[in-house]
C-alpha cells in the first residue's frame, strides 16, 4: 500500500483517540461542573457540540476503521468501532443525564480501542 495514504490513515486513527479522549474528558467535564458546581450548562450542554463531535466520529471511524479493516482482515476493530459509535449515537437520542454519560462513556472506550487495535494491525 502506498506509504503516504498509510501514514494518512495512521494519523486520522490517533486524530480519532484524541477526539475520543476529549469527547469522554467533555462528559465527565460536564457532569462535574454541571451537576456538581451548576456552572456552564449552556456550553457544556449545547447539543450541537455532541452533534459535531459524532458525526466526526462516524466519518473518521469509516475513513480509518473501516478501510483498516478491508485492508488487514480483521474484523475486531470494524465490531468494536460499530458497536462504540452505536452506544454514542444512542447517547445523543436519549438526552442529558447518567444514561447519557455512560453510554458516551461506554461508546468512546470503544471507539478509541478500535482506533489504536487498527494502527498496530496496520503496522503489521
Amino acid at each position: 500500500m502506498n506509504q503516504a495514504l498509510l501514514a494518512l490513515r495512521s494519523r486520522l486513527d490517533r486524530f480519532g483517540v484524541l477526539l475520543s479522549g476529549l469527547c469522554m474528558i467533555h462528559c465527565l467535564a460536564g457532569l462535574f461542573l454541571v451537576g456538581v458546581l451548576g456552572l456552564g450548562g449552556g456550553v457544556l450542554l449545547n447539543p450541537e457540540i455532541h452533534h459535531i463531535g459524532l458525526v466526526l466520529a462516524i466519518v473518521i471511524g469509516a475513513a480509518t476503521i473501516g478501510m483498516g479493516a478491508l485492508r488487514h482482515g480483521h474484523r475486531l476493530p470494524l465490531v468494536l468501532g460499530v458497536a462504540g459509535l452505536s452506544l454514542m449515537t444512542a447517547a445523543v437520542m436519549v438526552g442529558h443525564g447518567s444514561a447519557e454519560s455512560v453510554l458516551t462513556i461506554g461508546g468512546v472506550l470503544l471507539v478509541a480501542s478500535a482506533h489504536v487495535i487498527n494502527m498496530r494491525r496496520n503496522s503489521c
